[in-house]
């Protein structure tokens, strides 16, 4: 990558919306706080055809399969509530593809979110929400 390529790079990770730049924030932070619970990570934005996870962590013999949900303001809801059943199903479809890479090992598998809150731009708190909800159905695993 040449001089030019590398501002051009530069300047377009500055000029990712505020939403992703947000995004990028709580990820590093519930990757932090869940590092530090003793989870082992293992990758970050998985992505299959069907979606995408945030976080995929080892905790003994469970995969972990995290969801981060960064706010600015609580003031509507808590970010935890955007993970509704669509959501949830491609979760579910996408670690099925996670797993199906792995070639299906016989693990347990939960789902957690992390809500994470900014004030100021700053991480005020950050919450984790072990083994959220279970695969949706009809998807099964095991």
């Amino acid at each position: 990558m040449n001089l030019l390529e590398r501002i051009k790079a530069w300047r377009a990770k500055d000029d990712k919306p505020v939403h992703l730049r947000r995004g990028e924030v709580g990820e590093r932070a519930a990757k932090k706080h869940l590092q530090n619970l003793g989870l082992k990570f293992l990758t970050a934005n998985f992505r299959s055809p069907r979606g995408e996870i945030d976080l995929v962590f080892r905790d003994s013999d469970c995969l972990v399969f995290v969801e981060v949900k960064t706010r600015s303001s609580e003031a509507w809801t808590r970010p935890a509530a955007a993970v509704n059943a669509r959501k949830r199903r491609l979760l579910s479809q996408t670690a099925l593809d996670y797993l199906r890479l792995l070639k299906n090992p016989p693990v347990k598998i939960r789902f957690d979110i992390v809500e994470v809150l900014l004030a100021d731009g700053e991480v005020s708190e950050v919450r984790h929400l072990p083994n959220t909800f279970a695969m949706s159905k009809p998807y099964r695993y095991g």
